[in-house]
């Protein structure tokens, strides 16, 4: 794919060169997107792996926690996607504890809207005072006076709509959110906020072999919406010996989670995907992959797998 052209979504594809800077830092190759008023390199990192099993409690190693984040930052990443829910309250400590002052630039988005009973459960919450309390609460753990993205983790059936997105631009509007963003939603959800709060970006699932959200993607480029794929590095049968994408890994040199990355980064200049992990090795492997050029060739072969 060529890289270095301004497309009308604010996204520049940034240079893969082999200069020292990028070495060092290989999510620069990755491009950058507009965020609203904040510039952000194209490929982040996912802070809900930095917990215990089922997204609960305290990780095994803390220590090692803390150093993905900083190397991760020292990598190029300046978008770092957490959730009072991760933990709850674990990952957005981590983030605080390891980062904390903020080095210039560095946007962290966080969400509400999902509760927590227990291991991999998750329950929506979307009343207007709930969010708010929530709000303030990252707010404090996180140590900023404004939250550069608020994400409503999902939109709760049980609470009308526009009072989930109202109590978003009441919070943008007291200067306590910068962008607001929305998870797990279609396009007609998307478009009902619109019409109450500015939104600025979309977390759906998305990866190789789940493309069921295809349309909302669509509608994030056609509209310059930054699109956050969650769960973005599932290559499936597609990484087994023959696959698809096993067989570019092999073709290109590359893991086959630098495969599905690449694949994310060159399928759509909104996608902002931000892989997670608990290893510093797996950071720096997953950042990697902004530097992977893949030909039209292997593009095809990986989207028609």
């Amino acid at each position: 794919m060529a890289r270095g052209a301004r497309n009308p979504q604010g996204v520049t594809m940034t240079e893969t060169s082999t200069t020292s800077v990028t070495s060092s830092r290989p999510v620069l190759a990755s491009g950058t997107f507009r965020l609203g008023d904040s510039t952000v390199h194209r490929l982040g990192y996912g802070a809900m792996q930095l917990t215990g099993p089922g997204v609960w409690g305290e990780p095994a190693d803390r220590a090692e926690c803390v150093r993905v984040l900083r190397r991760a930052v020292e990598l190029g990443v300046d978008l770092i996607d957490t959730a009072d829910s991760y933990g709850p309250e674990v990952s957005e400590n981590f983030i605080f504890e390891a980062l904390h002052p903020y080095p210039d630039g560095l946007v962290i988005a966080t969400k509400a809207g999902l509760t927590r009973s227990g291991p991999g459960r998750w329950d929506p919450v979307g009343r207007p005072e709930y969010l708010r309390q929530q709000c303030e609460m990252s707010l404090r753990r996180l140590g900023l006076e404004r939250i550069d993205l608020f994400q409503l983790h999902r939109i709760d059936a049980a609470v009308p709509a526009d009072d989930q997105f109202g109590l978003l631009a009441d919070l943008v509007s007291e200067g306590k959110v910068r962008h607001v963003g929305l998870s797990q939603v279609s396009i007609d959800d998307i478009e009902a906020a619109r019409r109450v709060v500015p939104i600025h970006s979309v977390q759906n699932l998305y990866n190789l072999t789940d493309r069921s959200s295809e349309d909302v993607l669509d509608h994030c480029g056609a509209e310059g919406l930054g699109f956050i794929p969650w769960y973005p590095i599932a290559a499936g049968a597609l990484a087994e010996p023959g696959g698809a994408v096993d067989a570019i890994a092999r073709e290109t040199g590359t893991t086959p989670s630098q495969v599905a990355l690449a694949w994310l980064l060159h399928r759509s200049p909104v996608m902002l995907p931000i892989p997670g992990t608990k290893s510093v090795a797996h950071v720096e492997e997953n950042c990697g992959a902004a530097m992977l050029e893949l030909t039209d060739d292997q593009m095809a072969s990986l989207t028609t797998a």
